[in-house]
């Protein structure tokens, strides 16, 4: 690979040419794509926090997170960010800061990825949050020890094994106890993720009871 082809890859990788939902040419998220999002909706998570989703796991909100998250396309960010920004009015009492706490990758997957992308994903939340006018703190207070497995195509039982002991706290990111604190996370399938999070915040006097998320994967009934 010669020199121009290094710069045309770097121009591909800054400046996409197609929408990070439908592939269609032209912005990184067309109006088309944009515009096929109803009201954002909660839902019951047993032993969780109460859940409030942007939209079902398929489509241009699956393809969208899956090029966020998988194959760098970092000009996704934003418009999933605002997707979860229009949502959060509805997972988080008025008032007061907003403490978000985002989810932890396991650290293999981060490495892959160049980043945790939830923890990215709330930095671009946060910013769209006090743009409008919001008080937020962003509060990576969880993390994942590395003998965690990729849950990828584990059941409910064996997410849950899979993250018990597993789930650490990081002391000095921890929200002050009282606070409205929100649970940020991509996807939602069983919901181990999200019981084991609030269960570790718990252990350290932080009620967790709101979760906000991108995608449900959890099959259930719904819009």
């Amino acid at each position: 690979m010669g020199p121009r082809d290094v710069a045309a890859g770097l121009i591909d990788l800054l400046l996409p040419d197609s929408c990070g939902g439908c592939g269609q040419a032209g912005p990184s998220w067309c109006g088309v794509c944009a515009g096929q999002f109803g009201v954002p909706y909660e839902m019951a998570l047993p032993g969780g926090p109460v859940v409030v989703a942007v939209g079902r796991y398929r489509g241009p909100l699956r393809t969208a997170l899956l090029g966020f998250k998988e194959r760098g396309r970092r000009d996704l960010g934003r418009p999933l960010a605002t997707l979860l920004a229009a949502a959060a009015a509805s997972a988080v009492p008025r008032g007061g800061p907003i403490w978000l706490v985002p989810a932890p990758s396991r650290p293999a997957a981060a490495r892959a990825r160049g980043g945790d992308h939830v923890l990215r994903l709330c930095r671009l939340l946060a910013a769209r949050l006090a743009a409008d006018g919001s008080e937020v703190v962003l509060a990576p207070a969880l993390r994942l020890a590395r003998r965690a497995r990729d849950s990828v195509g584990l059941d409910a039982g064996q997410r849950a094994a899979n993250l018990a002991g597993r789930l650490r706290v990081r002391p000095a990111g921890l929200p002050p106890a009282g606070t409205a604190v929100l649970l940020v996370d991509d996807v939602v399938t069983t919901g181990a993720t999200l019981r084991a999070c609030r269960k570790a915040l718990a252990g350290n006097g932080i009620r967790a009871d709101s979760a906000l998320v991108l995608c449900d994967a959890t099959g259930r009934p719904g819009p």
